[in-house]
Protein backbone atom coordinates (compact mmCIF):
# COMPACT_ATOMS: atom_id res chain seq x y z
CA UNK A 1 0.00 0.00 0.00
CA UNK A 2 1.05 3.94 -0.40
CA UNK A 3 -0.30 6.90 -0.02
CA UNK A 4 -0.47 8.22 -3.75
CA UNK A 5 -4.07 7.58 -4.53
CA UNK A 6 -6.62 9.71 -6.60
CA UNK A 7 -8.65 12.02 -5.04
CA UNK A 8 -11.91 14.02 -6.95
CA UNK A 9 -10.21 12.77 -10.06
CA UNK A 10 -6.42 14.14 -9.41
CA UNK A 11 -3.67 12.04 -8.12
CA UNK A 12 -2.41 13.43 -4.34
CA UNK A 13 0.45 12.55 -2.69
CA UNK A 14 -1.36 12.14 0.98
CA UNK A 15 -3.51 15.30 0.69
CA UNK A 16 -1.45 17.23 -1.74
CA UNK A 17 -2.41 17.31 -5.21
CA UNK A 18 0.28 16.47 -7.61
CA UNK A 19 -0.20 19.79 -9.73
CA UNK A 20 0.48 22.29 -6.74
CA UNK A 21 3.48 20.65 -6.47
CA UNK A 22 4.09 20.60 -10.11
CA UNK A 23 3.51 24.43 -10.70
CA UNK A 24 5.94 25.41 -7.85
CA UNK A 25 8.86 22.71 -7.99
CA UNK A 26 8.83 22.24 -12.00
CA UNK A 27 8.69 18.93 -13.80
CA UNK A 28 10.16 16.45 -13.84
CA UNK A 29 10.60 16.02 -9.62
CA UNK A 30 10.58 12.95 -7.30
CA UNK A 31 8.37 13.25 -4.71
CA UNK A 32 8.34 11.22 -1.62
CA UNK A 33 5.13 10.38 0.96
CA UNK A 34 6.23 10.28 4.55
CA UNK A 35 2.85 8.05 5.52
CA UNK A 36 4.26 5.20 3.13
CA UNK A 37 7.56 5.60 4.37
CA UNK A 38 6.34 5.01 8.06
CA UNK A 39 3.68 2.65 7.13
CA UNK A 40 6.19 0.50 5.85
CA UNK A 41 9.14 0.44 8.45
CA UNK A 42 6.33 -0.45 11.09
CA UNK A 43 4.84 -3.40 8.77
CA UNK A 44 8.46 -5.15 9.01
CA UNK A 45 9.28 -4.25 12.30
CA UNK A 46 5.87 -5.92 13.55
CA UNK A 47 6.53 -8.87 11.57
CA UNK A 48 10.17 -9.12 13.42
CA UNK A 49 8.44 -8.63 17.00
CA UNK A 50 9.62 -11.53 19.01
CA UNK A 51 13.55 -11.32 17.57
CA UNK A 52 16.47 -9.50 19.08
CA UNK A 53 17.00 -7.08 16.17
CA UNK A 54 17.83 -3.88 14.87
CA UNK A 55 16.71 -2.49 11.10
CA UNK A 56 19.74 -0.62 9.15
CA UNK A 57 18.30 0.82 6.35
CA UNK A 58 20.06 0.09 2.93
CA UNK A 59 21.38 4.26 2.24
CA UNK A 60 22.09 3.17 -1.05
CA UNK A 61 18.54 3.06 -2.20
CA UNK A 62 17.67 6.36 -1.50
CA UNK A 63 20.30 9.01 0.32
CA UNK A 64 17.82 11.90 0.51
CA UNK A 65 18.08 13.48 3.90
CA UNK A 66 14.39 13.56 4.74
CA UNK A 67 13.99 10.14 3.92
CA UNK A 68 16.48 9.07 6.42
CA UNK A 69 15.74 11.64 8.58
CA UNK A 70 12.25 9.99 8.58
CA UNK A 71 13.55 6.51 9.09
CA UNK A 72 15.88 7.19 11.77
CA UNK A 73 12.91 9.00 13.91
CA UNK A 74 11.46 5.44 13.67
CA UNK A 75 14.38 3.52 15.12
CA UNK A 76 16.48 2.78 11.84
CA UNK A 77 20.43 2.32 11.73
CA UNK A 78 21.90 2.40 8.23
CA UNK A 79 23.80 -0.07 5.86
CA UNK A 80 26.08 2.23 4.19
CA UNK A 81 28.69 1.44 1.45
CA UNK A 82 30.94 4.46 1.15
CA UNK A 83 32.12 7.46 3.66
CA UNK A 84 30.17 9.61 1.68
CA UNK A 85 26.58 7.79 2.63
CA UNK A 86 28.41 7.21 6.14
CA UNK A 87 28.52 11.30 6.51
CA UNK A 88 24.85 11.28 5.47
CA UNK A 89 23.75 9.10 7.79
CA UNK A 90 25.29 10.60 10.43
CA UNK A 91 24.29 13.54 8.86
CA UNK A 92 20.49 12.74 9.12
CA UNK A 93 20.55 11.75 12.90
CA UNK A 94 21.97 7.72 13.10
CA UNK A 95 24.43 7.14 15.73
CA UNK A 96 27.70 5.61 14.44
CA UNK A 97 26.70 2.42 16.47
CA UNK A 98 24.05 1.82 14.81
CA UNK A 99 25.89 2.20 11.48
CA UNK A 100 26.87 -1.03 9.55
CA UNK A 101 29.80 -0.90 7.18
CA UNK A 102 29.11 -3.14 4.31
CA UNK A 103 30.63 -3.32 0.38
CA UNK A 104 33.33 -5.05 -1.13
CA UNK A 105 35.87 -1.91 -1.89
CA UNK A 106 36.07 0.02 1.18
CA UNK A 107 39.57 2.27 0.71
CA UNK A 108 41.88 2.55 3.95
CA UNK A 109 41.19 6.44 4.48
CA UNK A 110 36.87 5.09 4.35
CA UNK A 111 37.82 2.44 7.02
CA UNK A 112 39.93 5.01 9.07
CA UNK A 113 37.24 7.68 9.06
CA UNK A 114 34.61 4.73 10.23
CA UNK A 115 36.82 3.96 12.41
CA UNK A 116 37.24 7.61 14.06
CA UNK A 117 33.95 8.11 14.09
CA UNK A 118 32.92 4.50 15.90
CA UNK A 119 31.03 2.50 13.20
CA UNK A 120 29.47 -0.53 14.83
CA UNK A 121 30.10 -3.18 12.17
CA UNK A 122 32.05 -3.27 9.49
CA UNK A 123 31.29 -6.58 7.08
CA UNK A 124 34.34 -7.71 5.68
CA UNK A 125 34.51 -9.68 2.27
CA UNK A 126 37.47 -10.56 1.66
CA UNK A 127 40.93 -11.66 3.30
CA UNK A 128 42.55 -8.91 1.64
CA UNK A 129 40.16 -6.59 3.13
CA UNK A 130 40.31 -8.13 6.52
CA UNK A 131 44.24 -7.42 6.81
CA UNK A 132 44.02 -3.96 5.74
CA UNK A 133 41.01 -2.83 8.64
CA UNK A 134 43.52 -4.51 10.92
CA UNK A 135 45.98 -2.68 10.31
CA UNK A 136 43.97 0.61 10.01
CA UNK A 137 42.73 -0.51 13.52
CA UNK A 138 46.13 -1.09 14.59
CA UNK A 139 47.17 2.09 13.43
CA UNK A 140 44.61 4.33 15.66
CA UNK A 141 44.71 1.92 18.62
CA UNK A 142 41.36 0.66 18.17
CA UNK A 143 39.94 -2.46 17.34
CA UNK A 144 37.16 -2.83 14.69
CA UNK A 145 33.92 -5.09 15.25
CA UNK A 146 33.39 -7.36 12.40
CA UNK A 147 31.13 -9.55 10.60
CA UNK A 148 32.56 -11.62 7.82
CA UNK A 149 29.97 -11.82 4.84
CA UNK A 150 29.68 -15.70 3.80
CA UNK A 151 28.52 -16.34 0.20
CA UNK A 152 26.01 -19.46 0.24
CA UNK A 153 26.69 -19.59 -3.69
CA UNK A 154 22.72 -19.76 -3.90
CA UNK A 155 20.74 -17.93 -7.03
CA UNK A 156 18.00 -15.30 -5.56
CA UNK A 157 16.52 -15.57 -8.81
CA UNK A 158 16.39 -12.43 -9.75
CA UNK A 159 17.65 -9.76 -11.88
CA UNK A 160 21.28 -11.01 -12.88
CA UNK A 161 22.91 -7.50 -12.01
CA UNK A 162 20.79 -7.59 -8.57
CA UNK A 163 22.09 -11.33 -7.36
CA UNK A 164 25.01 -10.91 -4.71
CA UNK A 165 25.37 -14.24 -3.32
CA UNK A 166 26.52 -16.77 -6.47
CA UNK A 167 29.65 -17.89 -6.06
CA UNK A 168 30.94 -16.00 -9.31
CA UNK A 169 29.10 -12.37 -8.02
CA UNK A 170 31.34 -10.23 -6.36
CA UNK A 171 30.44 -10.26 -2.91
CA UNK A 172 31.47 -12.03 -0.04
CA UNK A 173 33.76 -15.37 1.18
CA UNK A 174 33.08 -18.71 -0.49
CA UNK A 175 32.33 -21.44 2.64
CA UNK A 176 34.56 -23.24 3.97
CA UNK A 177 37.41 -21.07 2.71
CA UNK A 178 35.57 -18.88 5.23
CA UNK A 179 36.44 -20.65 8.03
CA UNK A 180 40.45 -19.90 7.79
CA UNK A 181 39.43 -16.39 7.70
CA UNK A 182 37.61 -16.32 10.74
CA UNK A 183 41.07 -18.10 12.07
CA UNK A 184 42.94 -15.54 11.09
CA UNK A 185 40.64 -12.25 12.03
CA UNK A 186 40.79 -14.03 16.32
CA UNK A 187 44.77 -13.56 16.13
CA UNK A 188 44.38 -10.03 14.89
CA UNK A 189 44.93 -7.14 18.07
CA UNK A 190 43.16 -5.15 15.65
CA UNK A 191 39.83 -7.16 14.70
CA UNK A 192 37.31 -8.41 17.20
CA UNK A 193 34.98 -10.87 15.79
CA UNK A 194 31.37 -10.57 16.45
CA UNK A 195 29.48 -11.97 14.20
CA UNK A 196 28.44 -13.65 10.66
CA UNK A 197 26.83 -11.66 7.36
CA UNK A 198 24.94 -12.94 4.74
CA UNK A 199 23.22 -11.14 2.20
CA UNK A 200 22.35 -12.83 -1.86
CA UNK A 201 20.45 -10.26 -3.49
CA UNK A 202 17.95 -7.65 -4.05
CA UNK A 203 14.35 -7.61 -5.21
CA UNK A 204 13.45 -11.40 -4.37
CA UNK A 205 10.21 -12.30 -4.66
CA UNK A 206 10.17 -15.84 -3.55
CA UNK A 207 10.71 -17.50 -0.34
CA UNK A 208 12.68 -20.32 -1.13
CA UNK A 209 15.92 -18.57 -2.06
CA UNK A 210 15.43 -16.91 1.54
CA UNK A 211 14.87 -20.52 3.03
CA UNK A 212 18.23 -21.78 1.69
CA UNK A 213 20.06 -18.77 2.55
CA UNK A 214 19.08 -19.09 6.06
CA UNK A 215 19.15 -22.72 7.11
CA UNK A 216 22.67 -22.46 5.74
CA UNK A 217 23.81 -19.41 7.58
CA UNK A 218 22.34 -21.28 10.55
CA UNK A 219 24.69 -24.08 10.29
CA UNK A 220 27.60 -22.01 9.44
CA UNK A 221 27.04 -20.32 12.92
CA UNK A 222 27.04 -23.53 14.41
CA UNK A 223 30.21 -24.59 13.06
CA UNK A 224 32.08 -21.47 13.61
CA UNK A 225 30.64 -21.62 17.68
CA UNK A 226 32.61 -24.91 17.60
CA UNK A 227 35.65 -23.62 15.94
CA UNK A 228 35.22 -21.32 19.48
CA UNK A 229 34.34 -18.35 17.81
CA UNK A 230 31.69 -15.80 19.65
CA UNK A 231 29.47 -15.49 17.23
CA UNK A 232 26.45 -13.12 18.63
CA UNK A 233 25.14 -11.22 15.86
CA UNK A 234 23.82 -12.64 12.38
CA UNK A 235 23.46 -9.72 9.43
CA UNK A 236 20.70 -11.13 7.39
CA UNK A 237 20.74 -8.38 4.43
CA UNK A 238 17.99 -7.20 2.88
CA UNK A 239 16.37 -8.14 -0.27
CA UNK A 240 12.64 -8.39 -0.30
CA UNK A 241 11.18 -7.50 -3.68
CA UNK A 242 8.32 -5.43 -4.39
CA UNK A 243 5.56 -4.67 -7.16
CA UNK A 244 6.60 -2.10 -9.76
CA UNK A 245 3.19 -3.28 -11.72
CA UNK A 246 0.89 -3.82 -8.98
CA UNK A 247 -0.08 -7.45 -10.08
CA UNK A 248 3.39 -9.26 -9.27
CA UNK A 249 3.35 -11.72 -6.91
CA UNK A 250 5.47 -11.29 -3.76
CA UNK A 251 6.99 -12.18 0.03
CA UNK A 252 5.23 -10.10 2.45
CA UNK A 253 7.32 -9.49 5.66
CA UNK A 254 5.25 -11.36 7.92
CA UNK A 255 6.31 -14.53 5.31
CA UNK A 256 9.74 -13.76 5.67
CA UNK A 257 9.72 -12.97 9.25
CA UNK A 258 8.39 -16.71 9.18
CA UNK A 259 10.89 -17.86 7.80
CA UNK A 260 13.73 -16.38 9.57
CA UNK A 261 12.46 -17.44 13.08
CA UNK A 262 11.94 -20.85 11.39
CA UNK A 263 15.83 -20.97 10.64
CA UNK A 264 17.56 -18.73 13.18
CA UNK A 265 15.35 -18.43 16.58
CA UNK A 266 17.34 -21.50 18.85
CA UNK A 267 20.83 -19.67 17.91
CA UNK A 268 20.04 -16.86 20.18
CA UNK A 269 22.23 -13.98 17.75
CA UNK A 270 21.04 -10.11 17.82
CA UNK A 271 19.54 -9.97 14.03
CA UNK A 272 20.30 -7.46 11.67
CA UNK A 273 18.49 -6.45 8.53
CA UNK A 274 19.20 -4.10 6.02
CA UNK A 275 16.03 -3.53 4.12
CA UNK A 276 16.29 -0.63 1.58
CA UNK A 277 13.97 -1.00 -1.72
CA UNK A 278 10.96 -2.64 0.61
CA UNK A 279 11.38 0.24 2.75
CA UNK A 280 11.27 3.30 -0.27
CA UNK A 281 10.25 1.80 -3.58
CA UNK A 282 6.64 2.10 -3.21
CA UNK A 283 6.78 5.84 -0.91
CA UNK A 284 8.35 7.78 -3.57
CA UNK A 285 7.30 8.87 -7.64
CA UNK A 286 8.34 10.79 -10.49
CA UNK A 287 6.38 12.75 -11.61
CA UNK A 288 6.69 14.17 -15.72
CA UNK A 289 4.87 16.03 -17.93
CA UNK A 290 3.97 15.49 -21.58
CA UNK A 291 5.64 17.52 -24.08
CA UNK A 292 4.81 15.76 -27.61
CA UNK A 293 2.57 12.89 -28.71
CA UNK A 294 3.33 11.09 -32.54
CA UNK A 295 2.74 8.45 -34.74
CA UNK A 296 5.12 6.90 -35.92
CA UNK A 297 3.63 3.85 -38.42
CA UNK A 298 1.18 2.90 -36.54
CA UNK A 299 3.48 3.14 -33.32
CA UNK A 300 2.22 5.84 -30.51
CA UNK A 301 4.52 7.25 -28.90
CA UNK A 302 4.60 9.79 -25.51
CA UNK A 303 7.65 11.98 -25.61
CA UNK A 304 8.03 13.11 -21.26
CA UNK A 305 10.44 15.34 -20.07
CA UNK A 306 12.07 13.02 -17.75
CA UNK A 307 14.94 10.76 -18.79
CA UNK A 308 16.66 7.94 -18.36
CA UNK A 309 19.30 9.78 -16.77
CA UNK A 310 16.60 10.73 -13.97
CA UNK A 311 15.43 6.98 -13.83
CA UNK A 312 18.10 4.38 -14.97
CA UNK A 313 16.07 1.30 -13.94
CA UNK A 314 14.34 0.61 -17.03
CA UNK A 315 17.35 1.23 -19.15
CA UNK A 316 20.00 -0.67 -16.37
CA UNK A 317 17.92 -3.59 -15.44
CA UNK A 318 14.93 -3.67 -18.04
CA UNK A 319 12.37 -2.63 -15.05
CA UNK A 320 8.90 -2.01 -15.88
CA UNK A 321 7.72 1.12 -13.79
CA UNK A 322 3.69 1.63 -13.63
CA UNK A 323 2.90 5.15 -15.14
CA UNK A 324 -0.36 7.05 -14.76
CA UNK A 325 -2.23 9.90 -15.94
CA UNK A 326 -2.34 12.57 -12.61
CA UNK A 327 -5.51 13.12 -14.07
CA UNK A 328 -7.67 10.07 -13.57
CA UNK A 329 -8.37 8.80 -17.30
CA UNK A 330 -12.13 9.57 -17.62
CA UNK A 331 -12.49 8.83 -21.47
CA UNK A 332 -13.54 5.53 -21.56
CA UNK A 333 -10.16 3.79 -23.37
CA UNK A 334 -6.51 3.79 -22.98
CA UNK A 335 -4.80 3.51 -26.09
CA UNK A 336 -1.28 2.03 -26.37
CA UNK A 337 1.92 4.27 -26.20
CA UNK A 338 5.89 3.79 -25.62
CA UNK A 339 6.85 6.15 -23.17
CA UNK A 340 10.35 7.66 -23.91
CA UNK A 341 12.38 10.80 -22.77
CA UNK A 342 14.06 13.22 -24.62
CA UNK A 343 17.88 11.46 -24.21
CA UNK A 344 19.54 10.74 -27.25
CA UNK A 345 19.62 6.80 -26.80
CA UNK A 346 17.32 4.55 -27.99
CA UNK A 347 17.58 3.14 -23.88
CA UNK A 348 15.70 6.33 -22.92
CA UNK A 349 12.39 4.48 -22.63
CA UNK A 350 10.38 4.17 -19.61
CA UNK A 351 7.67 1.34 -21.34
CA UNK A 352 6.85 -0.08 -24.38
CA UNK A 353 3.31 -1.31 -25.25
CA UNK A 354 2.19 0.30 -22.14
CA UNK A 355 -2.13 1.64 -21.75
CA UNK A 356 -2.52 5.11 -21.51
CA UNK A 357 -5.73 7.78 -22.27
CA UNK A 358 -5.28 10.25 -24.74
CA UNK A 359 -2.65 12.86 -23.51
CA UNK A 360 -2.43 16.52 -24.53
CA UNK A 361 1.49 18.65 -23.97
CA UNK A 362 1.11 19.73 -20.57
CA UNK A 363 -0.22 16.75 -18.71
CA UNK A 364 1.15 15.14 -15.91
CA UNK A 365 2.03 11.29 -15.28
CA UNK A 366 3.41 9.71 -12.41
CA UNK A 367 6.00 6.79 -12.58
CA UNK A 368 5.50 4.90 -9.71
CA UNK A 369 7.61 2.91 -7.45
CA UNK A 370 10.59 5.31 -8.06
CA UNK A 371 11.44 5.95 -4.40
CA UNK A 372 14.56 2.91 -4.38
CA UNK A 373 17.44 3.72 -7.01
CA UNK A 374 15.95 6.93 -8.95
CA UNK A 375 17.58 9.57 -7.97
CA UNK A 376 20.40 7.90 -5.71
CA UNK A 377 21.47 6.46 -9.67
CA UNK A 378 20.69 9.70 -11.60
CA UNK A 379 23.23 11.12 -13.61
CA UNK A 380 23.47 14.54 -15.33
CA UNK A 381 23.58 13.18 -18.42
CA UNK A 382 23.03 14.99 -22.02
CA UNK A 383 23.98 18.30 -19.33
CA UNK A 384 20.77 17.56 -17.62
CA UNK A 385 20.37 19.22 -14.10
CA UNK A 386 19.23 16.72 -10.91
CA UNK A 387 15.81 17.32 -10.21
CA UNK A 388 14.48 18.26 -7.25
CA UNK A 389 13.10 16.29 -4.29
CA UNK A 390 10.00 17.15 -2.69
CA UNK A 391 8.78 15.43 0.27
CA UNK A 392 4.76 15.69 1.33
CA UNK A 393 3.70 14.66 5.06
CA UNK A 394 -0.11 15.18 5.30
CA UNK A 395 -1.45 18.83 3.71
CA UNK A 396 1.91 19.78 3.86
CA UNK A 397 4.76 19.71 1.34
CA UNK A 398 8.61 20.85 1.10
CA UNK A 399 11.58 20.57 -1.91
CA UNK A 400 13.78 18.98 0.34
CA UNK A 401 16.64 18.69 -2.37
CA UNK A 402 16.03 21.83 -5.03
CA UNK A 403 16.91 21.54 -8.62
CA UNK A 404 20.62 21.79 -9.97
CA UNK A 405 21.04 24.65 -11.90
CA UNK A 406 22.78 24.98 -15.61
CA UNK A 407 25.15 27.36 -13.31
CA UNK A 408 26.57 24.66 -10.92
CA UNK A 409 27.16 22.01 -13.61
CA UNK A 410 29.59 24.23 -15.46
CA UNK A 411 31.01 25.68 -12.02
CA UNK A 412 32.78 22.24 -10.92
CA UNK A 413 34.80 22.86 -13.89
CA UNK A 414 37.70 24.89 -15.64
CA UNK A 415 40.17 25.09 -18.32
CA UNK A 416 44.14 24.44 -18.82
CA UNK A 417 46.11 27.66 -19.26
CA UNK A 418 46.71 26.93 -22.69
CA UNK A 419 42.83 26.83 -23.60
CA UNK A 420 41.81 29.98 -21.11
Amino acid sequence: MDHFQYRNGILHAESVPLAQIAAQAGTPFYCYSTATLQRHYRVLADALKGTQHRICYAIKANSNLAVIRTLAALGAGADIVSEGELRRAIAAGIKPENIVFSGVGKSRAEMAYALSVGVGQFNIESDAELVALDDVARGWGVVAPIAIRINPDIDAHSHDKISTGRKHDKFGILWPAARATYRAAAAMAGIRVVGVAIHIGSQITESSPFDQAFKFIAEVVETLRADKHDIRRLDLGGGLGVPYLGDEKTLSPADYARIVLRETASLNCELTFEPGRMLVANAGILVTRVLYEKDAGGVRTVIVDAAMNDLMRPALYEARHAIVPVREDKSGGPKIADVVGPVCESGDRFLKDWPLPPLAPGDLLAIRTAGAYGSAMSSTYNMRPLLPEVMVRGADFAIVRPRQTYESLLSGEGLPPWLA
